[in-house]
């Protein structure tokens, strides 16, 4: 594993003990709502029917002051909790001296030093280059342009139930119609989709290579293919590990073809896995990485890291963005890895991950036998995802939507994923301590047991 430039070891930031909590917001839930409906066009959707008033590492209050323990992480971006201390601090001291002046205009120091900062933590020896934008789907359109540039070639791979943004170009790269792709297209030429490897269909890494192979003779010209683009662990596709087998081989067809090949990081990096980031699991170095989320703990900044002689092929003003590289980000951003490196993060990935394993597995046989179908993922990168029974494994989306609503009246918040929107992902921060991860579970188990009875089964 790559680690960050050498330092010495930083203390963990211990959480002081919280003040007295403010008095709630004189809002309810109800008429935030109407208003949010009123106003907010119809397409934003919202996994949960609360608002936020407060939030402290892994714990959030609505405005009614109930509490919540969340297990969303804000989809996968507080690695670090909810306000870390040090990340907090970095962003404040940063707004003390100014807020934005556009990288392209007068330029600073925080966006030199984060630039910085994830070459030397990106994977690989060659000499690093970084871009930061604001989203992670601008990460990934600044990927394919860089990518495209560099090479002279149009085309690009992506493979199926991948999530790779909600811009059109990203759109077009996402191998999931509802509801990102649904009555948006036509979509940009030049995209090609292989299959990915699924033991569900039955479908094997050899499959999927001779699939790619295919495609290379049918309809992706490879010597015109400039990138292939893949998610480690798919996001939205289910959290779904790539086989290391397959990410190596994608490294070697790259290679023979003349391909640059992008790792999305944007869900998977930051620790979520117990690296820095999901590929450094296979050992396969790619070209260039998209990262976002937990980049920053909770503040909007993204970014592509790439070898210096790709990322050098855009003449000077040909990347960039008004916002890009905020600097009140790129601080939090700093103290963020720093939080992630010097509270052993990592490491703790990695453990919350096994625990987490263990218990789910618990669970699922105590609680709904027969109805977890699979528990998997990589560090604490983790899903469940729901059958019918084991005899079909019909993907039963209904109770994985039935556990996420009676796990929120019950004070937990979850979300799910997958295809076939079965699955149910856990992103709770690496910070949250074992007995509040412990308590969330707990609910977790008391959810999937109220979805079973009301749906008319027995466990």
């Amino acid at each position: 594993m790559v680690t960050a430039t050498a330092k010495p070891k930083r203390k963990p930031a211990t959480r002081k003990p919280a003040a007295a909590a403010p008095a709630p917001s004189s809002a309810t839930n109800a008429a935030l709502l109407a208003r949010r409906e009123a106003a907010v066009a119809r397409g934003v959707a919202s996994a949960a029917p609360i608002f936020a008033d407060r939030a402290e590492n892994a714990e959030l209050w609505d405005v009614e002051g109930r509490r919540y323990i969340d297990f969303a992480g804000g989809i996968a971006v507080l690695n670090t909790g909810h306000r870390h201390p040090a990340v907090v601090a970095a962003a404040k001291a940063q707004e003390d001296r100014f807020t934005h002046t556009s990288f392209q205009v007068v330029p600073y120091e925080p966006y030199i030093a984060l630039a910085e900062r994830l070459n030397a933590l990106a994977p690989g020896d060659a000499p690093k280059k970084t871009l930061l934008v604001t989203t992670g789907a601008e990460a990934v359109e600044n990927a394919v342009k860089i990518a495209r540039t560099a090479t002279g070639r149009p085309g690009v791979i992506a493979f199926n139930s991948s999530y790779h943004g909600r811009t059109l170009l990203t759109l077009g790269l996402t191998g999931k119609i509802t509801p990102y792709k649904k009555d948006a297209g036509p979509f940009p030429p030049d995209i090609f989709r292989a299959p990915m490897p699924d033991t569900r269909a039955g479908i094997t890494v050899d499959d999927a290579l001779r699939a790619l192979e295919t495609l290379f003779l049918t309809d992706a010209q490879p010597d015109r293919i400039a990138a292939i683009i893949i998610e480690p662990v798919q996001g939205e596709g289910g959290y779904i590990p790539v086989p290391f087998e397959m990410l190596r081989a994608l490294r070697a067809i790259c290679d023979r073809h003349g391909i640059l090949l992008i790792a999305d990081e944007i869900q998977s990096g930051f620790g979520r896995t117990g690296a820095w980031f999901a590929i450094e699991h296979s050992g396969v170095v790619p070209d260039l990485i998209t990262v976002a989320k937990s980049m920053a703990g909770g503040y909007p900044l993204a970014g592509v890291i790439g070898r210096a002689d790709v990322m050098d092929a855009i003449a000077p003003g040909g990347l960039g963005g008004t916002y890009g590289g905020n600097p009140v980000a790129c601080a939090a951003a700093l103290a963020a890895i720093d939080a992630l490196e010097g509270e052993g993060l990592l490491a703790r990935s990695t453990a919350m991950g096994e625990m987490q394993r263990a218990r789910l597995a618990e669970i699922g046989a105590r609680t709904a036998p027969y109805r977890m179908w699979d528990i998997r993922g990589l560090g604490a990168m983790l899903a469940v995802e729901f059958v019918t029974d084991f005899d079909t494994a019909q993907p039963d989306a209904a109770l994985t939507k039935s556990v996420i609503a009676h796990a929120l009246k019950r004070g937990l918040i979850l979300l799910g994923c997958g295809m076939h929107g079965n699955a149910l992902r856990i992103m709770v921060p690496l910070t949250a301590s074992d007995a509040l991860i412990e308590e969330g579970l707990a609910i977790l188990e008391a959810a999937l047991a109220d979805a079973i009875a009301t749906e008319g089964h027995t466990a």
